[in-house]
Parts: structure tokens; C-alpha cells; sequence
């Protein structure tokens, strides 16, 4: 027999041993909680990191500067190539002349009008700015475009420039009379080439090229050149000072000096006037006139330093007409140019006084406004990566600068206010961030992403908490224990069923089932709780010698056969109903009667669907708080003579209450944070509709779609990362508030 001292011994060994288990165990835990917390402060941080230099401000920095030769003539048109290490000078003598823009040492120089013309005015015929049409003091045009050859000897990229002729050598006559041209504009396309132009008294000539390629060498040659006069003036007579065709040859702006302005649009092959209005207002003189990239906005340049965007929007009739959208204020100094960046919705602005502003049309920002030069800057020209920019001034000087510009598209009204988009009748909330077009503007506004997220969680939650609640509560008070054992592990174990299986399932089989069973869901909704409380009606009208063949707590077994029984007749009946009813379909008599979209993914596939995923979480906390409610206050209750019901209201669910409050927010942030099943039942359609028949797009789905496909760096990419930490905020958000009610409640409620 072991000693008294061994059994002493023994106690001891395992009371430290038992100390030992719960040191480890306590600090285990301690170190696993300030794990979790510095993992979640550590994502926080690193989102934030990534999302901050969307909202570092713009800077230009001065590279070069220096004085341009006094013999060369006035610049008329200024622009670069890719890395903007070669620039081209277009004179009013007919020179073309380009030259490195680090020292503005010339690397080639053509005379482009041998005979002694000079341009007297030119314009863009495209975007890009590298296809110009010169307009010539004798009354013809000369398009052209500049070209770069890249080669790459000895591993050293080298660059030679050219000029090219789209229409031959030889200038287009105009004006047989020889009347000097001061505005002209054009496009060459495919198969045909236009060009509208301004003369010195005013008259208007649309000149019409038609194009013919040759099948083998595919050399373009002008098959056929016709001039046709434009009977049109502006405003009170005027002299029209600018002009522009938009890229599709389908519309000619003329705008005079005063701001009055006539809007031509080809119809049936010929231009007609669409509208006379006015674009700045009076006393006021416009002073620079350009296309935004894209050519649908243009962008007027006053005497007062203002630049206005003006871009066509459908009336009442359906028909287009300018409305000025937005407008920028800059130093009291007359726009001498403006120069549209080539892939992104954003300006330069030089005035009269030698500031030079740097605009973003979308997210209405001007980002800079800097001095640069005592003289007027007469020619602007950004490089295609918008990097980098020359300058000409008026003094014959040139400055090339650098700039740092890389999200000017993001501004805190352009994420979350409306914003009017180009070609769009209002302002409107849009998430569009890509396009096939590189004209396309950008649209990142995550509103209709946070809406729909809280949309999504809604109509889940709609769902979920009354089945949920209700579920755990009569399965923790009111089942029999051995029932409990079963119904409370089946319904947990459908949490760790995968939600991509949940998303597949909605996606292709539940959401062409609601479509063509409308009327039965809707059915269902009316009839099966009918259906429940009448089978409990009639049981308990039944004997007693019935009632308790049924052991106590096994009656919900009961409802089983009702519940499929009436799902079957909702469903038998639904051809019926939408006969008689409904014209025979419900979803289109939704929208034709009611105004309704209806779309085949939708709300309420979501709701149902991502209910089902939500239910098991807050079931099995709200059961667990419910169960766990002390016995002796539900058995003091009843010994004081409350009913069972009055118990449950009064003493056992303000106990449990919670534990319940915090199963519905966890079940909340789990549908907030849900992807899958919204990934593939929801349409993905970022729209601001709490229409339970129209789909959404959420956040987490919107990152799960887009994230593949964003260019690492870039603004799209940036935004996404917001929009994750838009999410993570929600839910840190919704969670600190559920702890706060939380601890309330169960403080209000601990003294029971």
C-alpha cells in the first residue's frame, strides 16, 4: 500500500502539473489573441499603404529650359513622341523641324511648302496630336502626321523621325480664290477624309476627299476631292475663330471669339445646323478651343483664365445638345492653349501671365496651378504616358518638365458622389473601370459596391434571422432533449458546407427556378405559414388520448408532411396562377405592368441563398445563449405562476438577448464579407436599386472579379484595394457597435 507521503506526493506532482497545463494554456490563449489582433492592425495598415498614394498630390519638377532660335518663324503646333526625348515644331513658315527636347538641338529639319506659302493656321487631325492639317495663307490644306522609327543598335534604343503625307505631298485646294485660311480641323478615316475650314471672311468650306487603297501594295491615293461652301454663320454674323470635327466626322463645332457658338451634325450626307448657343458668358471672349480626348467633350478656354467642359447630352426629344458640365477656374489671365492628355480624361492650361494649370475632368480637381514663366506660353504639348510636358513661350523660349501624376482620376466626390460621365443624361453613382476603347473614362465610384454589399446583407439577413432565431429558440426551450441532440448538430454542419457550392447551386439551378415558379414562391410565402399554424390549430383540437401517442417536444416531426404538402400545391397551382392572373408570366407581367425590372439573378436568389449559408451561425449562438439561460429563473418564473410563453418573453430571452444580438452580427459580417454566392447569383450589375428583383455588385465580389485583371500600380488597382478596405472598415464598424450593444444589454439584463 503506497504511504501517505505518496500520496502526497502524487497530489502535488499533479496539482503542478495541472498549474503548469494552465500557465501554458493562459498565456497560449494571450498569445494567440494579440496574434490575431496584430494580424488584423498589420492587413490594415498594408491596405492603407497601398491606398494612400491615390490621394498624394500631383507635382511637376522644371528638366530643362532653354532659348529657342530667333531666326526660326512662331510655332503653330508643338508635340512629342512616346518618351518625349523628340519633339516637333511646326512654323508658320512651313518648317518642320525636330529636335531633342533635353538641349533643343535639331535632329531634322523639312521645309514642307516649297513656293513660298505660309500656314496661317492648323489643327489636329487626330488625338494624339501627330496628325496635323496645316491651313495655308493661299487658300489650301496640307494634312500631315509625324512618325517615329525605333531601332535598336547596338542595344540602344534610337529614334528616327519623319513626316508622312496620309493624302500626298501635294496641298488640297480650298479656295480657288486663295483666300487665307485662319481655322481649320479634319479626319482622316479608312476609306474617306474631311476637313472643314474657316476662310478670312468668314465662309465656312467642307472639303470632302474619298480614298481608294490599292489591293496589292495598299498605297491610299485620293480617288475623288470636292469642296462644298457651308451656309452658316454664327451668332450675329461673326467671324467663326475656331473649328472642330470630331473623330467620327459627324459633328462640326464653329465658335466664334464672343462665345456664340453653331453645332453642325451630318445628316442624310449633309451638315445641318443643330443648335446656335452661346458658350461663355457675356462681356466674355473665348480664346483657346480643344477636344478632350475621346472627342466628345470640348474643352473653351476664356479671356478671364476659365475653362469650361461642354459635352452633347440627349433632351426631352431625344435629340443632342450641348450643356456645359463642369467648369475650372484659373488665374484672371487670358487661355492661350490647351493641350488634352492622350489616354486619360485629363488637360494642361497655359495663360496669358506664364501660369500653367493641370486639370482632371472627372474627379473635377485641378492639381496644379504654378508660375512657370514671365511670358505668355503660346504652345503646350504632354507626352502620350502624361509624364512629361513641353512648353513654347511667347519670348521663344522652350522648358520641358516632368511630372508626377498618377491617379488624377480620384478625388473624394468622384468615389462617392455622382458624378456625369460623357455620354450619360445625368450625373449618376458608376462602377465601370475598364473599356475596349482607350478613349474610355474611368468610372470608380464605389457607392453602388457599398450599397450593394449592405443590399446583399439585407435581404440575407431577411431571411436568415427570423428562421435563425425562432429555430434556436424553440429548439433550446421548447424541444425535448433527445430531438435537440439531432436537429441542433444537422443544422451546424451546414455551415461547413463550401459557399461556392451554395453560389453554383443559386446561380444555375435556383435562380431559372424562381424565375419560372414566381407565383409559387410568393405562394409559399402566404401560404405556408397558414399551413403551420393551422396543423397546430388542428392538433390541438385532437383528444388527448391522440395527442400523447406523440412524446412531449416530438410535435414539430408533425409539421413536416404539412409543410412538403403545401410546398407541393404552391407549386402545382403556379401555372394557374400566372394564367389567370398574370398573363401568363409573372417576371414579365412584373415589368410591363408594374415598371419593375426583373432580372433572373437577383435579391431574392441572394437572399435565399446566402440566408441558407447565414442561418447556422447565428442558430447556433442564439441556441447556445438561449440553452444557456440559468434554469432556476425559468423554473422560479413558472413557480410564480407566468406561463411558459410569459417566461420565455419575460425572463429567458432579455437574459439570453445578448448572445442573441451577437449571433445576428456575426451572422451580418458574414454576409457583408460573403463572395461566392454573390459572385455567381447576383448578376454582378453595380446598380443603386433596392429593388428585390434587380441583382448587385459587392465589394468583395467586385475585388474577386477584378483584382486578375488590374495592372499592378495602377488607379484601378489602387481602388480595389480601397474597396477591400472600405470592407474591412465595415466590418470593424459594425462589429465595435454590436460589442457596445452587446455589453449594454448584458449589463441591463445580469441583474435578472
Amino acid at each position: 500500500m503506497k504511504s501517505a507521503a505518496d500520496s502526497l506526493a502524487a497530489t502535488d506532482a499533479r496539482r503542478r502539473l495541472r498549474t503548469l497545463k494552465d500557465l501554458v494554456i493562459r498565456h497560449g490563449v494571450t498569445v494567440g489573441g494579440i496574434g490575431v489582433i496584430v494580424a488584423i492592425v498589420l492587413i490594415f495598415f498594408y491596405l492603407l499603404l497601398v491606398v494612400l498614394p491615390l490621394f498624394e498630390p500631383a507635382e511637376m519638377h522644371l528638366a530643362t529650359d532653354y532659348a529657342l532660335p530667333t531666326d526660326d518663324a512662331r510655332t503653330v503646333h508643338l508635340s512629342t513622341e512616346e518618351q518625349a526625348e523628340i519633339a516637333a515644331r511646326y512654323l508658320a513658315n512651313g518648317e518642320l523641324v525636330f529636335f531633342r527636347t533635353a538641349d533643343g538641338e535639331p535632329v531634322a529639319r523639312e521645309n514642307l511648302l516649297p513656293g513660298g506659302a505660309r500656314v496661317s493656321a492648323a489643327g489636329i487631325s487626330d488625338l494624339a496630336g501627330d496628325g496635323v492639317v496645316l491651313g495655308l495663307n493661299d487658300g489650301r490644306i496640307l494634312p500631315t502626321r509625324v512618325e517615329y522609327a525605333i531601332s535598336y543598335p547596338d542595344n540602344q534604343r534610337h529614334l528616327e523621325p519623319g513626316i508622312v503625307y496620309p493624302l500626298g505631298s501635294d496641298p488640297i485646294v480650298v479656295d480657288a480664290q486663295g483666300r487665307a485660311i485662319i481655322a481649320v480641323s479634319g479626319r482622316i478615316n479608312d476609306n474617306a477624309a474631311r476637313f472643314v475650314s474657316v476662310l478670312e471672311d468668314g465662309d465656312v468650306v467642307l472639303t470632302e476627299v474619298a480614298l481608294e487603297t490599292h489591293f496589292l501594295s495598299g498605297e491610299t491615293t485620293i480617288a475623288e476631292a470636292t469642296n462644298q461652301s457651308l451656309d452658316v454663320r454664327v451668332g450675329r454674323n461673326e467671324l467663326p475663330a475656331f473649328v472642330l470635327m470630331d473623330p467620327l466626322q459627324e459633328w462640326i463645332y464653329l465658335v466664334a471669339e464672343s462665345g456664340d457658338a453653331a453645332v453642325l451634325r451630318r445628316e442624310a450626307g449633309e451638315f445641318v445646323i443643330n443648335e446656335r448657343l452661346r458658350l461663355v458668358e457675356n462681356g466674355r471672349r473665348v480664346t483657346a478651343l480643344r477636344f478632350l480626348t475621346g472627342g466628345i467633350s470640348l474643352l473653351v478656354g476664356t479671356d478671364r483664365g476659365r475653362i469650361l467642359q461642354w459635352f452633347p447630352v440627349r433632351d426631352d426629344n431625344n435629340d443632342y445638345r450641348l450643356q456645359q458640365i463642369r467648369s475650372f477656374e484659373g488665374p484672371d489671365s487670358p487661355v492661350t492653349d490647351i493641350a488634352s492628355e492622350h489616354r486619360r480624361k485629363g488637360f494642361l492650361v497655359g495663360h496669358a501671365n506664364g501660369v500653367l494649370g493641370v486639370h482632371y475632368t472627372t474627379s473635377e480637381r485641378t492639381l496644379i496651378e504654378r508660375k512657370i514663366a514671365d511670358a505668355p506660353l503660346a504652345r503646350i504639348a504632354i507626352s502620350p504616358r502624361a509624364n512629361s510636358f513641353l512648353v513654347a513661350t511667347a519670348d521663344n523660349r522652350m522648358q520641358l518638365w516632368s511630372i508626377d501624376n498618377d491617379h488624377p482620376e480620384i478625388s473624394w466626390s468622384a468615389l462617392w458622389g455622382k458624378v456625369w460621365y460623357e455620354s450619360y443624361p445625368e450625373p449618376e453613382y458608376i462602377w465601370q473601370s475598364s473599356s475596349a476603347s482607350s478613349d474610355f473614362e474611368p468610372k470608380f465610384s464605389l457607392a453602388p459596391l457599398s450599397f450593394g454589399t449592405l443590399k446583399a446583407a439585407f435581404y440575407a439577413m431577411l431571411v436568415a434571422m427570423p428562421l435563425a432565431i425562432m429555430g434556436a429558440i424553440f429548439t433550446a426551450y421548447f424541444m425535448t432533449p433527445s430531438l435537440r441532440t439531432m436537429v441542433k448538430p444537422t443544422v451546424e454542419i451546414m455551415e461547413a458546407l463550401p459557399t461556392v457550392i451554395l453560389g453554383f447551386l443559386a446561380g444555375l439551378w435556383l435562380a431559372p427556378l424562381m424565375e419560372q415558379s414566381l407565383a409559387a414562391i410568393f405562394l409559399l410565402l402566404l401560404l405556408l405559414p397558414i399551413g403551420i399554424l393551422a396543423t397546430g390549430f388542428a392538433w390541438s383540437r385532437l383528444p388527448s388520448s391522440v395527442r400523447h401517442i406523440v412524446p412531449a417536444g416530438w410535435e414539430p416531426v408533425l409539421l413536416v408532411l404539412p409543410i412538403l404538402l403545401v410546398g407541393w400545391l404552391c407549386f402545382a397551382m403556379n401555372g394557374w396562377v400566372e394564367n389567370t392572373f398574370f398573363n401568363g408570366n409573372l417576371p414579365q407581367w412584373i415589368s410591363n405592368e408594374l415598371g419593375i425590372g426583373y432580372d433572373q439573378r437577383n435579391a431574392l436568389v441572394v437572399g435565399v441563398a446566402m440566408g441558407f449559408a447565414v442561418i447556422p451561425n447565428i442558430f447556433s449562438i442564439a441556441e447556445d445563449a438561449v440553452f444557456g439561460v440559468p434554469r432556476h429563473l425559468s423554473d422560479g418564473s413558472l413557480a410564480l405562476g407566468a406561463t411558459p410563453w410569459q417566461t420565455l418573453v419575460r425572463v429567458v430571452l432579455p437574459t439570453a438577448s445578448p448572445g442573441i444580438f451577437s449571433g445576428v452580427m456575426i451572422g451580418f459580417g458574414r454576409a457583408v464579407g460573403e463572395t461566392m454566392i454573390v459572385l455567381m447569383a447576383t448578376g454582378n450589375t453595380p446598380i443603386m436599386d433596392m429593388n428585390i428583383f434587380e441583382g448587385m455588385r459587392t465589394l468583395s465580389a467586385n475585388i474577386a472579379v477584378e483584382m486578375g485583371e488590374s495592372e499592378l500600380g495602377s488607379s484601378h488597382y489602387r481602388v480595389l484595394f480601397l474597396a477591400a478596405l472600405v470592407l474591412f472598415l465595415f466590418t470593424f464598424l459594425f462589429n465595435t457597435a454590436a460589442e457596445v450593444i452587446r455589453q449594454r444589454l448584458r449589463r441591463k439584463y445580469s441583474a435578472i
